[in-house]
């Protein structure tokens, strides 16, 4: 049996009043995600361990079946896979979001939705005017980059900015962990916590005077004005899903993101390229769908992920998101879906995101979200739609962590 796992990246939510006290997900037009639920069955999973943040690069290792505790470096180790660096010994690497302040505040995580060709050009200004034998920034996709620091102590505490719109930046600024350790070879907490600092202050004095600011500037457009890194880490060590899981021989990731493809990496799975992924609503539904299917004629394992309802709910984009959610229903469930139920060896598909990202917070939380596993010879469970509530009666009950991926394996 091949297995695909479709993810909506912060489809879950909470009941909003708008919506006559119901979820995005119970509001949205979803025929396919509520077949496969009457066919196939569901279940909650908690998809972030204990002490950890919800964050995507949390809750994607742990539905792909990794232990957190024993692989979790942060987001900046996976992207610099993803963007093909490859990690030395002494390497710190941390995300590096490009962000809108304004007035003090976070304005937005994203710097006014940031292309990657104007990105990769402020990068590389900020690198010929910041980067040195200790410093490098790499550049990613769209507002999402990697900053490396040689002999950077990843003991800091970071704030991600998403979690922290219309808040005041400054309090925010990066701080030592209390009790750090010293690592030999390394910078001590405090003083990469400063170095950084300093990187953001300096960042912002550049960025406010680049043409591209100017001109967003003179357009009304959000800038793009100051650096925000979060997530460090080190280079992790993870085992292959093939070594976790021998059912899958080989496999693909799909995904615009750099941290999944990070991921990806990290797991052994193929990295697709879709043209035309953008990680936002406007993303190739049609050839992310289309590459899938292909990946599935030739490999047991296909993990899909769309990014575009986390970016909704994030931008508190109510209307946006359900039009996200249906675009995952239709575009992505219902060609895949058609295509794969009748083949000769039969697929398991799941469905589910990976973590809430409500509108009305826009930020991500910790909570249990909806699954379906449905492959042709399931028996199903009494449930007859996808969403929030109605999973809460299904066959698989609330699962934790690792156990999401047994189950799919063992479906």
């Amino acid at each position: 049996m091949k297995h695909i796992i479709i993810l909506g990246d912060g489809m879950a939510d909470h009941a909003i009043d708008r919506l006559g006290g119901k979820t995005p997900l119970q509001y949205a037009n979803t025929p396919y995600m509520d077949l496969l639920a009457q066919k196939g069955r569901t279940g909650r999973l908690i998809t972030v361990p204990e002490g950890f943040p919800p964050g995507s690069e949390v809750a994607n290792t742990a539905i792909m079946g990794y232990d957190l505790n024993q692989v979790y470096e942060g987001r900046g180790p996976l992207e610099a896979a993803s963007i093909g660096y490859e990690m030395r010994p002494d390497d710190m690497a941390i995300r590096c979001n490009i962000i809108c302040l304004n007035d003090g505040k976070i304005k937005n995580h994203h710097g006014g939705h940031l292309s990657t060709a104007d990105a990769n050009i402020l990068i590389h200004y900020l690198d010929a005017h910041l980067g040195d034998d200790r410093v490098r920034f790499i550049t990613g996709i769209q507002y999402r980059h990697l900053l490396v620091i040689r002999g950077g102590n990843k003991h800091i505490i970071c704030s991600p900015p998403h979690d922290h719109p219309d808040q005041p930046w400054q309090p925010l600024l990066v701080k030592a962990e209390a009790g750090a350790p010293q690592e030999e070879g390394r910078l001590s907490a405090q003083e990469t916590a400063d170095l950084i600092n300093d990187l953001i202050l300096r960042s912002q004095q550049l960025l406010s005077v680049h043409p591209i600011n100017i001109r967003r500037r003179t357009a009304g457009h959000d800038e793009a004005n100051s650096i925000w890194p979060w997530s460090p880490g080190y280079r992790p060590s993870m085992q292959t899903i093939s070594q976790l899981f021998p059912q899958v021989k080989s496999g693909s990731v799909i995904s615009a993101v750099d941290l999944i493809k990070g991921i990806g990496h990290y797991a052994g799975l193929r990295i697709i390229e879709v043209e035309g992924a953008t990680g936002l609503s406007d993303t190739n539904y049609e050839g992310k769908a289309a590459a899938a299917i292909q990946a599935l004629r030739n490999e047991d394992f296909v993990f899909l992920h769309v990014e575009a309802s986390d970016e909704a709910g994030h931008d508190g984009d109510l209307d946006l998101k359900i039009r996200t959610i249906e675009y995952l229903d239709h575009r992505i469930i219902r060609p895949i879906y058609e295509e794969v139920s009748n083949w000769p060896e039969p697929v398991c598909i799941a469905i589910l995101p990976d973590h809430p990202t409500p509108v009305e917070m826009r930020i991500h939380v910790n909570e249990p979200v909806p699954f379906i596993i449905w492959h042709p010879q399931i028996v199903p469970d009494t449930v007859t739609r996808y969403d929030e509530v109605s999973t809460v009666t299904g066959d698989y009950g609330l699962l934790r962590l690792q156990e999401f991926m047994q189950a799919l394996m063992n479906a």
